[in-house]
């Protein structure tokens, strides 16, 4: 996905520059230096490194060994099919950033689903299923601050309120949710799915061919030897941060929450949380300034990743507003596609971006500044097509054995990544179907 979100970057300042193309990489380079030197885009970026550090904290410091130690206390969960709701509730209460849902989620559940054996494609599944549906749903998050800054980079005049409206519109990322729900509380589990759990229950944790991804702890250090578990010090810093959004966002609005920055928002949460987790581990004596500053930078290096595909995908954005790409293919759909079809269209679209590219980010830096420029040509509300591609970018993303939230899932449960792929098939085409009936009832109705 690095490359092919920077060959589109250099692609499109060749065009831009009289198909030169040394003078379409010098573009490139400096178009990349400005989307950096956005105090936006910077937070946003800033943020991606400082919830690194909040995840290999919060693991060294004994936060998350902790509170599934407690959870096993309180026998809060003492069958396979609690152990399915805890899994899919975390995923639903943490909604600060996917990948920390899924880390989250997956290492506390994970022991659990294992114990009363409960496939570990029904957790990848489940921690997939309910970490980029909810981020999208609930934006207040680098999620939202990113969209807020694309929509706001083509121009939109109200970000906020055309993201607040798309909401309830997110087909995919609803469905998506709520089959996940259906399939924790109800224990439904369809094609491969019904055979890994037939196997786990006879006792066999993977099949003979599968392979099971690196530990977790290779993404963030475990806790030393002798560190007491305490559940304080993943769940305050974590309650800290999910609370500290919505205050900045207050904050930075002038007390309009929905004027917030979202960027610098998501900023403030994560460093306070980070705070937080540094000043508990200190006062507990569970780690020096040495061994924090070590640990944070190691969890930080750990999404550089991240971190770069961010990066990539705003400044791809930038390039397709400069070159007029949105108004050219409006004067090319607008007219020829009818509007029923034209939605759903849009969905699949996005979704084949994103399951090509792995990246939900990268799909949404491409497909909105084509999207909406459609909306504003036919003079139809931009909330129903900002739905459809951020619904079909978390579609595609969803079904791709390459997406960063796809493998990270994998690997907090432990499960061997094709098998997941595999298993979470059919779910996704399930969800999918009703979307595009979704968008299909929804062109039908904009066009009367």
């Amino acid at each position: 996905m690095y490359l092919s979100l920077a060959a589109g970057i250099w692609i499109g300042w060749t065009i831009i520059l009289g198909w030169n193309p040394i003078a379409g990489l010098a573009g490139a380079v400096a178009g990349t230096v400005t989307t950096i030197t956005d105090g936006g885009n910077a937070s946003v970026i800033m943020f991606t490194f400082t919830i690194g550090a909040l995840i290999a904290l919060v693991e060294a410091n004994g936060g998350v060994r902790g509170f599934v130690k407690w959870v096993e206390d309180k026998r809060w969960v003492d069958d396979g099919r609690k152990a399915q709701i805890l899994a899919w509730m975390l995923g639903v209460i943490i909604f600060i950033e996917s990948n920390i849902t899924v880390l989250v989620a997956g290492s506390i559940s994970r022991p659990l689903f294992d114990r009363y054996r409960v496939s570990r494609e029904k957790l990848a599944y489940l921690i997939d299923s309910t970490s980029a549906p909810v981020c999208i749903l609930i934006p207040f998050n680098a999620w939202g601050a990113y969209i807020l800054g694309v929509l706001a980079t083509l121009g939109v005049s109200e970000p906020v309120s055309v993201l607040v409206a798309s909401i309830p519109l997110n087909f995919y990322a609803i469905a998506a949710l709520v089959l996940a729900g259906v399939s924790a509380f109800r224990q439904v589990d369809i094609g491969p799915m019904r055979a890994a759990q037939k196997r786990t229950a006879d006792g066999e944790l993977h099949w003979e061919h599968a392979v099971a991804l690196a530990d977790p702890e290779e993404m963030a250090p475990p806790p030393r030897e002798g560190i007491p578990l305490r559940p304080i010090n993943m769940v305050l810093p974590i309650v800290v941060m999910v609370l500290m959004m919505p205050v900045s966002m207050y904050v930075t609005g002038d007390g309009d929450i929905m004027a917030g920055s979202g960027s610098t928002s998501v900023l403030w949460a994560v460093l306070t949380a980070v705070g937080v987790a540094w000043l508990l581990s200190l006062g507990q004596r569970l780690l020096n300034l040495e061994q924090l500053s070590r640990v944070s930078l190691q969890g930080a290096g750990a999404l550089t990743g991240m971190a770069l595909v961010l990066l990539l995908a705003i400044t791809l954005a930038a390039v397709t507003v400069e070159m007029g790409t949105g108004d050219y293919v409006a004067g090319i759909v607008g007219g020829r596609v009818p509007l029923p079809l034209l939605l759903p269209l849009l969905f699949l679209v996005a979704g084949g971006i994103a399951f090509a590219t792995g990246s939900s980010w990268g799909t949404f830096g491409i497909m909105l500044p084509m999207a909406v420029p459609i909306a504003t040509t036919l003079g139809l509300p931009v909330a129903p097509f900002v739905a459809a591609v951020l619904s079909g970018g978390i579609f595609g993303d969803h079904a791709s054995p390459i997406s960063d939230t796809t493998i990270v899932s994998s690997l907090a449960s432990a499960s061997d990544h094709i098998e997941h792929v595999r298993t979470q098939i059919p779910y996704v085409v399930l969800a999918g179907g009703a979307s595009i009936l979704g968008f299909a009832l929804t062109g039908a109705w904009l066009s009367w």
